[in-house]
């Protein structure tokens, strides 16, 4: 017979404060697949810029897709208390790696010339967060508190 893990509130507080992180990376997604114009105004990005964003190739936006939803459910199963979670978050950690090829390998003097190096800022600070919240995951799975 095992013992039920109780739940340590520092799960409760970042699978909160990760869901509601998670949830702007949803916003950007639907708003652009949408093409919402009064959340693309929001944004700021001119015609060349939100035209750069439906030109992405099929790979790159598979990337974006399982990056940002693969976040938000990874978030939603360590709530849950899900083993799953580690291995979404996983998923969402390769699409971000596909996503970021596009933009720093495949079309980085573009993406630069339209964004300026601003972005990439950004997208350290969204990589150091998907990484700590996959490792974070795992470590809850270890420890038995995600069943």
């Amino acid at each position: 017979m095992t013992q039920a893990v109780k739940t340590p509130v520092h799960l409760w507080i970042v699978g909160v404060v990760s869901l509601l992180w998670n949830s702007i990376g949803i916003s950007d997604y639907i708003g652009f697949k949408l093409k919402n114009a009064w959340y693309i105004a929001q944004t700021g990005f001119n015609a060349e810029q939100v035209a750069w964003f439906d030109a992405l190739p099929l790979w790159a936006n598979i990337g974006w897709a399982l990056g940002v939803w693969g976040a938000f459910f990874g978030s939603v199963l360590l709530l849950m208390r899900s083993r799953h979670a580690v291995t979404v978050f996983l998923i969402s950690l390769i699409g971000l790696v596909l996503h970021t090829a596009h933009q720093l390998l495949v079309a980085k003097a573009e993406f630069i010339a339209l964004f300026g190096s601003g972005p990439l800022s950004f997208m350290a600070v969204i990589w150091i967060i998907a990484i700590a919240l996959y490792l974070y995951a795992r470590r809850q799975a270890a420890a038995g508190v995600l069943r």
